[in-house]
Order: structure tokens, then C-alpha cells, then sequence
């Protein structure tokens, strides 16, 4: 099994068109989007081909592939335009036998995590910027952002596949690996 994992297209019609061809050359059964689609939140700048209806368009094409959590920039007026659900504030899945706790990180996050047990795994976009770390009785990872990359990274994507997470920018260069 093989799954993509996305955060944070905050509306962006080029980025998105950038990350749906991404996830058809990956060939992941799965997309799993962390949140935060359609629009910018006030604290960012309008991404480059800023056009949320497009990227309502695009995710509703592959609506049967995608599993998403809510973003603090996602509400209840997007889930009426949008063919799958994204008002979960979190799911989880189990990968190579360890529990991996998915949110958007708004609520629950590298410094303040939901209950976890040791092991677990909390994954989260949010912040932008992304993230493998060992913490005390956890695995931390973000793939950052598909459009609006912080901290001088790139515009990006992870992919999980036989144990191993890949962290790649949008053209599938991998940029770095962790093993579970």
C-alpha cells in the first residue's frame, strides 16, 4: 500500500494542479490532505494561482481518493462545494503497525499532542514547514506546504510505502527519508 500525504493548498489552483499530477505519478491509492484547501487565512499571502473554485473543481475529480482532516481555514460552507468530507477535526490509521494520529496541527501538535501512546506517530501540516522528529513517546512528521513552504522549504509532499516515509518536492525529487 502506498499513500501521499498533503497539507496546505490554501486555495492555490497552480499548486494544486501541481500536486494531483504529483499523485498520479506516484501512483498512491491514497491521498490524504491535512487540511487548510481553499482559502489563504489571514495570516498568509495569496499563493500563486490563487482560485479556489479551480481547486474545487480538481479535488472533486478525485474525490474517491482523498481522506482529509479539517484545517483552521476550512469550514462548514466549503464541505457544501466539496464532493468528500472535510470536517473531521483528525483520523487515524495504522502503518507498518504503528498508530498514526492525522490532524491539521491547530489544535494538536508537535508541542501540545493529543494523548498518544508510545510509539504513536502524530502527523500534521499547519505550520508550513516540514518535520520528522523523535520526541519522547512519539514520531512527529508534517510534509509542510503544497503552496505557501515556510522556513526556506520546498513546495512539497510525503508518501508512505513499505515502512518508509518520503518527503519529495512537487516534481518527486525526494528531499529526505525516515525508516519506521
Amino acid at each position: 500500500m502506498k499513500l501521499m500525504f498533503a497539507s496546505d493548498i490554501h486555495g492555490s489552483a497552480h499548486y494544486c494542479r501541481k500536486m494531483l499530477d504529483a499523485f498520479a505519478r506516484e501512483g498512491a491509492e491514497t491521498l490524504v490532505l491535512l487540511g487548510d484547501l481553499l482559502y489563504h487565512g489571514p495570516r498568509n499571502d495569496l499563493p500563486e494561482g490563487y482560485a479556489p473554485k479551480e481547486v474545487i473543481t480538481m479535488l472533486n475529480s478525485v474525490c474517491d481518493n482523498l481522506l482529509c482532516v479539517r484545517g483552521n481555514c476550512d469550514t462548514e460552507v466549503d464541505q457544501m462545494v466539496l464532493g468528500f468530507p472535510i470536517l473531521a477535526d483528525y483520523a487515524i490509521l495504522y502503518l507498518g503497525g504503528h498508530r498514526v494520529y492525522i490532524t491539521h496541527g491547530h489544535n494538536f501538535g508537535e508541542n501540545n499532542p493529543p494523548l498518544l501512546r508510545d510509539g504513536d506517530i502524530l502527523m500534521n501540516g499547519h505550520t508550513h514547514v516540514p518535520a520528522c522528529r523523535n520526541k519522547d513517546n512519539f514520531l512527529y512528521i508534517n510534509p509542510g506546504s503544497v503552496s505557501i513552504p515556510k522556513e526556506n522549504s520546498v513546495h512539497g509532499y510525503m508518501t508512505w510505502e513499505d515502512g518508509t516515509f518520503y518527503w519529495k518536492d512537487l516534481d518527486g525529487t525526494v528531499v529526505s527519508t525516515y525508516e519506521l
